[in-house]
């Protein structure tokens, strides 16, 4: 790294020479002054990387020449020395956005790591990542060799996007291409674990069933309606990793009690995952008890119409006459209106608020090119919903429940994978559009590609005719028709698409919170 140049000011500088020499022989160009006008003439004279300066000195003082500094560079690091432990000034020189505070007298050492802290954190970040993930990687590689269970795989998924978001954004890009083909191996192979597994798992034919949308409220919202109000935010299509990248702002306000992913049902659509979670059942269940509202995907209307009248037969089934709310946010002006009134909301022992933002967000990707350009990767895609969720009145909601004391659970219906490989099928007129999922007769498919249901009764499925098949999309396939197939195919690829099996649209996060 090429060395800094740094502006040391202090109206006691010679006392400081030996410290002055030890940067220099470390490689960095230090210039000086005495007083705080000769430090702000020098600062707009000549680029520098950071500045030290003292908070006592004559004429205009060390916080007044800091609060100048900032006004004219407010990205340049600037560290308060000071002789002084009141804790006015330091509240002062924080509240000034310093980037470190020493108290004299210093020595070289302390000087030095404030350096490396501002200036080389990010390399040296990068660094420890990269020389952590080369330790790790082939422990994962070994671990893809054995026959994993449900929890391995969640473990393993985990571990995945812990190492993602520590290599995002370093330096080495060589490094994230071998995590990112690693995690595609992963997925190869949780894709032939949930083939082999997933009928067994919903025929009560295997113990090990990981638990699954149609238990999740049941079995994990239930429970913490004995310990007062609960507030349930299903995010529409919220991945594990976007959850990490939002969860320091929700832990300001919230300790996690809780924090564990659940498998989503195939296909990971909102219509199938996110009825079956309110429902307590799986799709076939609510197309017989609930014949009137359940719709399948060629027949005209919304699918998602009846998610509250699913919530409160759920709830009448299990015995529990909850007071509950239900409101589902599409737009701004709804969530708004949501956070306006949220204190209507303070008396009933359950709230469900569904979320819709992501969802929108994946959709307009696909849609809208300036979004394509703002998200044409994974780690653009999760900055994205950072900037969304810090300004959005879902964030003010949160902020009220953490003043009402009330617990949350945040959780979502399904994930979301970056498509890149097309798979070429055909089918008829009454076909499914879904990108990552197919439903229909006579249908022509590579079946290497995708895991087939030919009885859909066996995965709880609605059936319309006798000769109707699922098919769900493994690792980053998408369907695409022969007719027109290179335009679909340009249009479509690198976008988010749900519905099939992947480790992201598949293994989703609930996580139980508690007000600080």
């Amino acid at each position: 790294m090429e060395q800094a140049n740094i502006l040391w000011a202090d109206d006691e500088i010679d006392l400081l020479k030996p410290h002055i020499l030890f940067l220099k022989e470390k490689g960095y160009e230090v210039a000086t002054a005495t007083n705080g006008d000769d430090a702000l003439s020098l600062v707009q004279q000549a680029a520098f990387d950071i500045v030290f300066l003292d908070e006592n000195m004559p004429g205009i003082s060390g916080l007044e020449t800091l609060s100048r500094m900032k006004e004219m560079y407010p990205s340049l690091p600037i560290v308060m020395i000071t002789k002084s432990e009141e804790e006015s000034i330091m509240e002062e020189a924080i509240g000034s956005k310093i980037s470190d505070y020493l108290i004299k007298p210093v020595n070289p050492k302390q000087i030095l790591l404030s350096l490396k802290k501002n200036l080389e954190n990010k390399r040296l970040i990068s660094e420890k990542a990269t020389s952590g993930y080369q330790q790790e990687f082939r422990q994962i590689s070994m671990r893809l060799s054995d026959n994993l269970d449900k929890d391995d795989w969640t473990d393993l998924y985990k571990k995945l996007i812990y190492w993602e978001l520590e290599l995002g954004g370093g330096a080495d890009d060589s490094m994230a291409e071998i995590l990112a083909v690693q995690k595609s191996e992963a997925n190869s192979q949780f894709f032939r674990f949930v083939e082999n597994n997933y009928l067994d798992w919903l025929n009560l034919q295997s113990h090990d069933a990981p638990l699954m949308s149609h238990h999740a409220f049941k079995d994990r919202v239930v429970p913490q309606l004995n310990e007062g109000p609960v507030y349930l935010f299903m995010i529409d299509n919220l991945r594990y990793d976007q959850w990490k990248v939002i969860q320091p702002f929700v832990t300001e306000y919230f300790r996690i009690e809780e924090e564990e992913l659940y498998y989503s049902i195939l296909p990971t659509a909102t219509q199938y995952s996110r009825n079956a979670f309110f429902a307590g059942l799986m799709p076939s269940e609510i197309e017989r008890r609930f014949p009137q509202m359940w719709k399948n995907d060629e027949e005209e209307g919304g699918k998602n119409m009846h998610e509250e009248d699913f919530l409160r037969a759920q709830l009448k089934r299990l015995g529990k006459d909850t007071k509950c709310s239900y409101h589902k946010i599409t737009n701004l002006q709804k969530g708004k209106q949501l956070a306006e009134n949220f204190a209507n909301l303070s008396n009933n022992e359950l709230n469900v608020i569904v979320y819709n933002f992501v969802d929108m967000l994946s959709h307009a990707r696909t849609d809208m090119e300036v979004i394509r350009e703002l998200a044409d990767d994974e780690e653009a895609y999760r900055s994205l919903t950072v900037s969304w969720f810090r300004n959005s009145p879902l964030m003010e909601m949160l902020r009220k429940v953490a003043e009402q004391g009330a617990k949350i659970i945040i959780t979502t219906d399904h994930g979301t994978v970056h498509v890149k490989e097309p798979s070429r099928m055909v089918g008829d007129r009454n076909t499914n559009t879904n990108l990552r999922y197919k439903q229909g007769k006579n249908m022509q498919y590579d079946p290497k590609k995708c895991f087939v249901v030919h009885d859909p009764k066996e995965a709880f499925l609605p059936q319309v005719n006798i000769s109707q098949k699922f098919l769900f999309a493994k690792d980053n396939y998408f369907f695409v028709y022969p007719n027109n197939y290179n335009y679909y195919v340009k249009f479509y690829q690198n976008t988010f698409q749900h519905g099939g099996i992947s480790m992201q649209e598949m293994l989703i996060p609930l996580i139980t919170l508690s007000a600080r």
